[in-house]
């Protein structure tokens, strides 16, 4: 066996441990993609991927909120028992080294595996801790994770520049007041952030090609404000971009005022809920945004291909939650509702059998799976792990491996069984209880019909440890 080598004195990595990791994060990136059914959605490449790995139809965040979901995921702690609810979780994580690892990214690296921040992984948008403002230290936001944090400023000089990108280096935090809803002007993928993250991944991937890595690449859209190259915005001039298929406003006190979405400037009405003309084209505006991304996806993939090194690497992309796109005549995320809750899960591993799975899955089930299937040495994690390995049913041992998925938003429980999706609430306020057996569709509540699934139900949230 060759042996492994010390990284900074941390862990040791060994021939077994088999897999690379090339971890691929979509802000606000809900199931709109064509290989979750959607029509209207131009992503021949996201749906090639999905030819070629395992699509989760029911996958869950622990929080519909950047900061908390990711939170969830990169400490495989569920906010139940970590705490970490907001986007400003990762203050719970202790700057000091640990005798064990604080996050998934850690962990890799004292196995001895190179890794690398690019983009939004964390709740920052560069893995360093800044207020939107610019100011701060620019500590990293995940201690000892990360060998690199190279994601490229370009004109934006900054990482929440970068995030809240207009065309020419303008962006919403530079003082000036740029607060438009859309832009679609530039010419060039790299014009844009993520175009310019696309390439930063791809050096990286030749970089690395000899090393053992966990490559973390995080893109931006179609995280508000909808900016994309003009050719994403024109590719659906005329095509049918459909309504909500769930428009109806429900009576739920899980229902939000959209603050962040209507926030921005627009031509169109801000009205509640929209006319035509404005949810026809906020729609048009977040699919050009998809498309946008879907590209600099393939450019990625594509590289590591023709490095061969698709054949021992495995590719998960994620969204990190759910998003309203005027469905209950909502926009957003930020509640315990469904839409903001499902979000995009594939996972491909050299070898394993494609398939598309209802099978009900949680963020928290990455951590555990990748360290099952990486084979690490070091196993030793500073809190114990709340999710499962999806490894059976990846291989194809299962057709299902739990039988809820939870979320937490400001105090709520939300549960979602094959059937239904529970809210409670920790101030004793009425549940609320939807029926979605035809599909993701929610009715009107039925707590009260059911009380008997109320209560099978509540009996699947944790105790405290």
């Amino acid at each position: 066996m060759i042996l492994g080598f010390l990284v900074g004195g941390r862990g040791l990595s060994t021939a077994e441990n088999a897999y690379n990791v090339l971890f691929i994060a979509i802000d606000d990136l809900r199931p709109e993609l064509g290989c979750y059914g959607v029509e209207a959605a131009q992503t021949p490449n996201l749906d090639r991927f999905a030819d070629s790995a395992i699509v989760f139809d029911r996958h869950y965040v622990q929080v519909p909120t950047c900061g908390a979901s990711r939170f969830a995921l990169l400490t495989g702690r569920s906010p139940f028992h970590s705490g970490g609810s907001g986007n400003g979780a990762s203050k719970l994580l202790e700057a000091d080294f640990q005798g064990a690892a604080q996050t998934m990214p850690e962990l890799f690296r004292r196995n001895g595996y190179k890794t690398a921040c690019i983009g939004k992984i964390s709740h920052s948008p560069d893995g360093r801790v800044f207020a939107y403002n610019g100011k701060g230290d620019g500590h990293e936001e995940l201690p000892h994770a990360w060998d690199e944090l190279p994601t490229p400023f370009g004109a934006w000089k900054r990482g929440w520049g970068t995030f809240f990108a207009y065309a020419g280096g303008e962006h919403r935090e530079d003082g000036q007041g740029h607060r438009d809803l859309m832009q679609f002007t530039v010419e060039a993928d790299t014009d844009l952030p993520d175009g310019l993250m696309a390439e930063t991944a791809i050096e990286q991937l030749k970089k690395w090609k000899g090393e053992r890595f966990f490559i973390g690449l995080g893109f931006y859209k179609p995280h508000l404000p909808f900016v994309a190259p003009k050719q994403d915005w024109d590719a659906f001039e005329g095509a049918d971009i459909p309504d909500p298929p769930n428009a109806k406003k429900i009576a739920s006190r899980h229902s939000h005022r959209a603050g962040e979405f209507y926030g921005y400037n627009a031509t169109h009405e801000k009205s509640r809920p929209l006319g035509s003309d404005g949810l026809r084209n906020s729609r048009r505006a977040y699919l050009a945004c998809v498309r946008y991304v879907d590209r600099q996806v393939s450019k990625v993939l594509d590289e590591l291909k023709r490095l061969k090194l698709d054949k021992n690497t495995i590719v998960v992309i994620w969204g990190d939650h759910g998003w309203f796109l005027g469905d209950r005549q909502l926009w957003g995320k930020h509640s315990g509702l469904e839409e903001a809750n499902r979000s995009v899960l594939m996972v491909r591993v050299p070898g394993a059998k494609p398939q598309a799975t209802s099978a009900l899955a949680e963020t928290l089930d990455l951590y555990p799976t990748l360290i099952d299937y990486c084979q690490l040495t070091d196993t030793a994690t500073r809190y114990p792990l709340d999710g499962r390995t999806m490894r059976p049913l990846i291989d194809g041992k299962v057709s299902s491996y739990r039988e809820a998925a939870l979320s937490y938003w400001k105090g709520d429980v939300s549960i979602r069984s094959k059937d239904y999706r529970l809210i409670v609430t920790k101030s004793g306020v009425r549940p609320e209880l939807y029926a979605l057996e035809s599909g993701f569709t929610l009715g009107e509540n039925v707590a009260d019909a059911h009380p008997e699934v109320v209560s099978e139900l509540l009996a699947r949230i944790p105790t405290p440890r």
